[in-house]
């Protein structure tokens, strides 16, 4: 991303404060939601399973904080408590049990079990490292689109 020029980011920048202000955050906000899905549609193709929650719950917020817009894509939540396990992986470790007293698993009962640890297998990071130049771009069509649709035509950046 670093031999990436955003051409034109002041001029829009002004443009934009012209607007009202309920259309500019209207605008913005959209934007950033569909270079997040960019980002959301890639870590989802590279979750190391087919299907289930993890890959469910990739998901693109925005919120608006003190004037400025911010767009996350994040994973987990209670569908997928354990995201970060397959995205950074996990150390061996020793699972004790808690309130039952015993741990069961294929027929077995333990009071303690000595977990292997897992492998990390990042989908999130190889999404952003991939998929930044195509995020922008879907920025700036969402905000060209919408702004066509304020009534105001702007034409497509020339090409680098």
């Amino acid at each position: 991303m670093d031999d990436e020029v955003i051409v034109g980011g002041r001029e829009l920048a002004n443009f934009l404060q012209q607007l009202p202000v309920k259309v500019e955050k209207n605008i913005l906000r959209a934007a950033l939601r569909a270079g997040g899905i960019v980002f959301r549609e890639e870590a989802r193709d590279n979750v190391p399973v087919e299907d289930g929650d993890l890959k469910a719950s990739i998901r693109v917020t925005t919120r608006m904080k003190r004037g400025t817009i911010y767009a996350s894509v994040k994973a987990g939540g209670r569908r997928a408590p354990h995201w970060h396990w397959v995205e950074f992986g996990t150390k061996p470790h020793k699972i004790k049990a808690k309130k039952q007293k015993a741990l069961a698993f294929g027929g077995n009962i333990a009071r303690v079990v000595d977990h292997p640890g897992a492998r990390p297998k990042p989908y999130m990071r190889p999404a952003l490292d991939a998929k930044s130049t195509a995020a922008i771009a879907a920025v700036a069509a969402k905000i060209r689109e919408r702004l066509t649709r304020e009534g105001i035509n702007i034409p497509a950046p020339e090409p680098i």
